[in-house]
């Protein structure tokens, strides 16, 4: 039975182990994108939907990149038996990509203005001077 909702200020980990189980590889689900909690103050608030989502993923058992990947036991035991969610689900490469060919082109642009500007006010500067 799940609670209503899960506050914490911290990272949680949930472990399910499985006697039953019969293959052998450890489902890892990262959960600390935006989509699976609601940000309230210094808090993270997992409210049912999230808890829907996390368990949807968990049945499914898929590999979803940057989010779920199972993984063999042999590999887990050849890494320390390390359970770090981020050992072994790659984060999002959240950062802009640039294009580095527009902004040379921006950059050349400015500059031109920039000489074409100097020209100007050296020409208002000859002017005033007389």
């Amino acid at each position: 039975m799940f609670l209503n909702y899960f506050v914490s200020t911290i990272a949680v980990n949930i472990l399910v182990l499985s006697k039953h189980k019969t293959e052998n590889t450890t489902q890892f689900i990262d959960a600390s994108g935006e989509d699976f909690f609601k940000k309230v103050t210094n808090n993270n608030e997992l409210e049912p939907k999230h808890i829907e989502r996390i368990m949807e993923l968990f049945d499914q058992k898929e590999d979803v990149a940057h989010i779920a990947k199972s993984i063999d036991n042999s590999q887990i035991a050849e890494n320390d038996y390390n359970l770090s969610v981020s050992s072994y689900i790659e984060a999002k490469d959240t950062r802009e990509v640039i294009d580095i060919s527009v902004l040379n082109a921006e950059i050349a642009q400015t500059v031109t203005k920039i000489d074409q500007l100097r020209a100007d006010i050296d020409l208002i500067v000859k002017e005033i001077e007389g």
